[in-house]
């Protein structure tokens, strides 16, 4: 048959990588179709990728890899329009690194360009249009141009995988189940970089913010640090933007203006801007992940934990999974679901569904206490070391009642008890 092949991986991010390499690996023919001009051309994210998942691909990538920064300052705040309350964490002695910050447009191609080396054969700028069915099993897509053919084929085309949709084996993405994020990366010197953010040379920095200019919503802003630029953007849901008629790019120009990362980011100069829609309906909007002839990975699976802000991890060993898997059904000679099956098996083994698992109920419980859990909280406690902090000859002790009798009398004591048990609810159902 013309253009047979025993595996079609389609998407050339770290899922479809993951895929393909370990086909290659295992001695197997294996096509990766990608529909940029290389891979990583039309990739999105934060920055950073993480060292052990990162490993069971590319054992040795920390040697040759084009990594930009070891992640070694972890920030987290809690910020209202005007001020902030920031935790740190801080792993500069830690032997050997969690995480560095990458360009996904270098380390998506330096990824591919290693998996050519193992044996997969790239095919870029071509878009796949269709799957193609025969007696209700899947062997081979359709391009622009030709048809190509295979015994599996493994979809990881992103968050919207219309071939996904169109074999049934996901529904339409609801508003509420993804987040668009804004991105923008500002140029500075390396410098300049390190002395801002208390750096040593090669080492770098994670910022998150809740609330600013996102208060009362589900939303993140973030910087990460690379060599000699800055990232800069936010992920907030869709169903957030369409209710409040927001404006995306608004937003970001209210994260960049903070007083929290207005100063890292003065006299840099905007190089990028880029926006891209992130899977956030968790475990429970799974997709099906696997049919005759076929799996789903990485994005176009919704393997996202967005509580976290895991998805390269997740989306790398669910590649690697289904790669595994697909040479077990060519070993076998059977490519049917029941054989296919292994793939969701070994998901669910690994630390991939049992997290998102975890996480089932997170995002519904703070959808639904979000003007408590993402505004009156984060302001009652920005207040507090307001308060703390003051020097004004009042009586501590005259604060400390004032301010425990405000919480009674800014919020009625049944909203109190909805926040409550909210909370309680949301703890219990990560320990269960």
């Amino acid at each position: 048959m013309k253009n047979k092949t025993e595996v079609i991986v389609v998407g050339g991010g770290p899922a479809g990588i993951a895929a393909a390499v370990t086909v290659a690996r295992a001695g197997r023919k294996v096509v990766l179709i990608e529909r940029g001009s290389f891979s990583g051309s039309k990739n999105v994210f934060g920055g950073a990728i993480y060292v052990q998942p990162t490993k069971e691909i590319f054992p040795n990538f920390e040697q040759t890899a084009p990594l930009e920064r070891k992640i070694v300052t972890h920030k987290y705040v809690m910020g209202t329009e005007t001020k902030s309350i920031a935790a740190s964490y801080i792993a500069r002695e830690e032997k050997g690194a969690n995480a560095y910050s990458v360009t996904r447009s270098k380390f998506d191609r330096w990824m591919a360009q290693e998996a050519q080396k193992e044996g997969v054969v790239l095919v870029t700028e071509t878009l796949v249009k269709e799957i193609i069915i025969k007696e209700n099993k899947v062997v081979g897509v359709k391009t622009e141009l030709e048809e190509y053919f295979a015994d599996v084929v493994i979809l990881a085309d992103g968050v919207n995988s219309m071939l996904a949709k169109q074999i049934g084996l996901r529904k339409e993405i609801k508003p509420k189940d993804v987040a668009l994020s804004v991105k923008e990366v500002i140029k500075l010197d390396k410098e300049t970089i390190e002395e801002r953010f208390n750096l040593r040379e090669g080492e770098g920095a994670v910022y998150e913010i809740f609330g600013g200019p996102m208060l009362g919503m589900l939303g993140v802003g973030y910087v990460y640090t690379n060599k000699d630029t800055v990232s800069v953007g936010l992920g907030i849901g869709l169903d957030e933007i369409a209710k409040r008629k927001l404006k995306p790019y608004e937003l970001l120009e209210g994260i960049k203006g903070h007083s929290v990362f207005q100063p890292f980011i003065k006299g840099g100069e905007l190089v990028e801007y880029s926006a891209h829609l992130i899977p956030e309906g968790g475990y429970k909007k799974l997709p099906k992940l696997y049919s005759h002839g076929v799996l789903v990975a990485g994005d176009s699976a919704m393997f996202v934990n967005n509580l976290h802000w895991e998805g390269t991890n997740l989306a790398m060993v669910s590649g690697k999974f289904a790669g595994e898997t697909a040479v077990d059904a060519l070993n076998k000679n059977d490519f049917s679901a029941n054989t296919l099956a292994l793939y969701q098996k070994k998901l669910e083994k690994s630390f991939v569904l049992k997290d998102l698992k975890t996480y089932q109920n997170v995002m519904d419980i703070v959808h639904s206490r979000a003007e408590s859990f993402l505004n009156y909280y984060p302001n009652k406690i920005a207040d507090f070391f307001n308060m703390f902090t003051a020097v004004d000859s009042i009586p501590k002790r005259d604060k400390y009642h004032a301010f425990i009798k405000s919480i009674f009398t800014d919020r009625s004591i049944s909203e109190l008890f909805k926040d409550a048990f909210a909370f309680i609810k949301l703890i219990l159902g990560v320990l269960k």
